[in-house]
């Protein structure tokens, strides 16, 4: 149940932080990021969400401090950094990211599904940098409306366009190598 709230609140983030901003002083939004924060900290087994929950936590307290809504736009900047952390971490130590995902269905993946998976993993890192880039500059130079759209929408969209185009891509590669009729 916690993984499913954390996953709801983070992606209703940027929308919660964008009508928030026009009710409340943004230091009373720095809250809904310190309750964020520590669900995820608290009692998460992964290091790399535990000093994301930390980024998070210190995003809070220069929002309450200042009075300033910029750490709150950074905190998708800070997911996205985390995620590419996390997948080019795994690079370097195999299994990939995406190879462990693959082997919850598919177990005995044989050498060429290690390299393919190893390559999403790899397309995935160029994702979360672009994802991360833009996500930063609308924080520091679009309007509040702006920064909402893409990182409350835009942004889960492309992520909705990578998922199928590369699902898609994969079903053909299969059918090719005649594993899939």
């Amino acid at each position: 149940m916690r993984p499913i709230l954390i996953g709801l609140l983070t992606a209703a983030y940027p929308l919660l932080v964008y009508f928030g901003l026009g009710r409340f002083e943004p230091r009373w939004l720095a809250l809904l990021l310190a309750g964020l924060a520590l669900l995820r900290a608290v009692g998460s087994p992964d290091r790399f969400w535990r000093w994301a929950a930390a980024g998070a936590l210190l995003l809070a307290a220069l929002t309450a401090f200042g009075n300033t809504a910029l750490p709150l736009k950074l905190y998708p900047v800070l997911v996205n950094a985390t995620l590419l952390f996390v997948f080019a971490a795994s690079l370097f130590n195999p299994p990939s990211a995406i190879e462990r995902l693959a082997r919850l269905r598919e177990p005995h993946l044989d050498a060429q599904g290690v390299a393919y998976t190893r390559r999403v993993t790899q397309v995935w890192c160029g994702f979360f940098v672009f994802n991360g880039s833009l996500a930063l500059a609308s924080g520091l130079w679009a309007n509040d409306a702006l920064w909402a759209l893409y990182n409350g929408l835009i942004s889960y969209v492309l992520i909705g366009l990578l998922l199928g185009g590369e699902w898609l891509w994969r079903q053909r590669m299969l059918k090719q190598a005649g594993k899939v009729s």
